[in-house]
């Protein structure tokens, strides 16, 4: 679904990411791993168009996107949530889930239901502005706004970053109805060990800006993990 071929970036004379290849397969939830600082959001920014990239090539759906804008990629089916959430703070709920649906054709633009079957709290506060919620509300708010655009891949860049337990471990249980009951592929960036371990089909280790290690999720070993991933 989503290939990274050869991918160079720098920012100003800083080589940030280096001949680097990453494939997420249809269906799959793929873990980006690494250390803090290695080059995983800006992979993400890059992905999103945020980023240029020097030379290499980006494919979606197998269409490549390596120059498409930053605001054509939601139309062509990525909903990205950011590192932080970056919410609208004076905005509503409503409104700030209701902020994707242009992307959408006309007659389908409304809230789909099942985005309060998955997040029931943010029905009972859709006239609350997003920045009176809690951080975990407003990390759930975030996923939520990304779904409405009913993307065909979700990219999360660190869902758990300052979140309290009992809401990680409800965004752990949407992650997995949203891949493995709803088949929507995800891409994620994540620093806890157990969650990745309880969400991830496949890994991708990031080191320095390369690919120095990728495979199905059980084959992240004791000796990878004590290499790039602990501090």
């Amino acid at each position: 679904m989503l290939e990274l071929k050869s991918v160079n970036q720098f920012y100003g004379e800083s080589h940030t990411l280096w001949d680097l290849d990453l494939t997420v397969k249809q269906g799959d939830c793929a873990l980006l791993m690494g250390r803090n600082g290695v080059g995983k959001t800006t992979l993400l920014d890059c992905v999103m168009g945020h980023n240029k990239i020097k030379d290499g090539e980006i494919r979606f759906m197998g269409e490549d996107i390596s120059r498409l804008s930053v605001e054509k990629r939601p139309y062509i089916g990525i909903g990205y949530v950011p590192q932080g959430r970056q919410i609208f703070p004076l905005m509503t709920v409503e409104e700030n889930l209701l902020i994707g649906l242009p992307v959408l054709p006309r007659g389908k633009r409304k809230i789909p239901d099942y985005i309060f079957d998955l997040f029931p709290v943010l029905k009972e506060m859709m006239s609350r502005r997003g920045g009176d919620l809690s951080g975990g509300q407003q990390q759930q708010l975030a996923i939520a706004r990304a779904l409405v655009v009913d993307p065909k891949l979700l990219i999360l860049d660190e869902p758990t970053e300052g979140i309290q337990p009992n809401i990680v471990q409800q965004i752990a249980d949407i992650i997995l109805k949203l891949n493995q009951e709803l088949d929507l592929t995800v891409l994620l960036v994540e620093q806890k060990l157990p969650f990745a371990r309880k969400v991830g089909d496949s890994f991708t280790l990031l080191d320095r800006g390369r690919n120095v290690a990728t495979g199905a999720m059980d084959a992240l070993d004791d000796q990878l993990v004590k290499q790039y991933l602990t501090v």
